[in-house]
């Protein structure tokens, strides 16, 4: 099943978040219309749209480890997904607008650690929430331009239950179209990410970021 965050005070997202205190909705929402902006009236179909396919084949992946959830376990599991979420993402893209403008001030070594901490934690963090299957689906709805780039509006159907909106957004990236940032039910994953990693890097740079990341991946691939 899919699990959704617990701790008090968190709303119900796609990924689990980092015990990092983070700002309120209000600053998520603010950030969220400067990333996304107006949609476009516009959709393309689906099925002919490049941008699409990414996506597709991520929730193919994700539909896998849900069905293997039981005989891979969580390290299964995150094996499964690293060559698709990799495919899938511009991580390191993500990484560097989660840090913002405190990045540049990164040696490249340390660009390198927060990148691979991130990478980790995407990976494992999927692979903790895709963790059974009863007969979920995806559906792409539509695609629909946004200047350079492109969001791909899904739905994750959930038999007896409430479906869930997800919402990626991609741009092209190496001639690829790649994810940047995922929504759930309008809240984006990339907004929060980049709230709760002020504070780290404030207290302690890159190192205390890295470590945080680390820690959370840790817990995240325990069985």
């Amino acid at each position: 099943m899919i699990q959704a965050a617990s701790e008090p005070g968190r709303a119900a997202c796609y990924g689990p978040h980092m015990s990092i205190p983070r700002r309120s909705f209000l600053f998520m929402g603010l950030s969220l219309a400067l990333v996304l902006g107006p949609l476009a009236p516009l959709a393309a179909q689906p099925a002919a749209d490049p941008a699409a396919q990414p996506v597709e084949q991520l929730h193919a992946a994700l539909l896998q480890a849900m069905q293997q959830a039981q005989s891979l376990g969580v390290e299964g599991r995150a094996k499964l997904l690293t060559a698709p979420v990799e495919q899938a993402f511009d991580l390191p893209g993500m990484a560097r607008t989660a840090v913002g403008a405190r990045w540049s001030g990164f040696t490249p070594e340390e660009q390198k650690a927060v990148a691979e901490a991130f990478r980790r934690y995407t990976i494992a963090s999927y692979a903790r929430n895709f963790s059974g299957f009863s007969g979920q689906s995806f559906t792409t709805n539509r695609v629909e331009p946004q200047g350079e780039d492109k969001v791909v509006i899904t739905t994750l159907n959930n038999p007896g239950g409430a479906p869930v909106n997800l919402t990626y957004r991609l741009r092209q990236t190496g001639g690829a179209w790649k994810i940047i940032d995922v929504l759930h039910d309008s809240i984006s994953e990339l907004a929060i990410r980049r709230s709760e990693f002020s504070g780290a890097v404030r207290q302690g740079g890159a190192g205390l970021l890295v470590q945080r990341l680390n820690e959370q991946s840790d817990r995240l691939m325990r069985p």
